[in-house]
């Protein structure tokens, strides 16, 4: 099963941009839908942004679309998370998760729809 680890959180100013990056090994990449969540203290994992297979197909949660934008290298086997405008209110740990999948257009919101997940990366903004 694919292993994903999580990098490039840190201690940022609002309004300034932050890129992650979230490395999976193996050699099956392709076949895995990726997603971001993100959790804070105190509160439950909250869907951030999906992208899907075909690298073409995405989705963004309410809170960050605008601002937030998935992409995926599958040659790298990396999917990223470039983060623009963070606000204090984006303070969480960014987990990345994927799931095997058949299906080349979906990209899924839901956490139950992925199942391998890595350890996260802190992400803080400041005011």
């Amino acid at each position: 099963q694919v292993q994903l680890l999580e990098s490039g959180g840190g201690l940022v100013q609002a309004g300034d941009s932050l890129r992650l990056s979230c490395a999976a090994s193996g050699r099956t990449f392709s076949n895995y839908r990726m997603g971001w969540f993100r959790q804070a203290p105190g509160k439950e994992r909250e869907f951030v942004a999906a992208i899907a297979r075909s690298g073409v197909t995405t989705v963004y949660a309410d809170s960050v679309k605008g601002r937030f934008t998935i992409s995926r290298d599958n040659a790298k086997n990396t999917v990223y998370l470039q983060m623009n405008s963070l606000k204090p209110e984006d303070t969480a740990v960014y987990y990345c998760a994927a799931r095997d999948t058949p299906n080349w257009s979906y990209a899924g919101r839901a956490d139950n729809e992925y199942d391998t997940w890595g350890q996260g990366t802190q992400v803080t903004v400041s005011s």
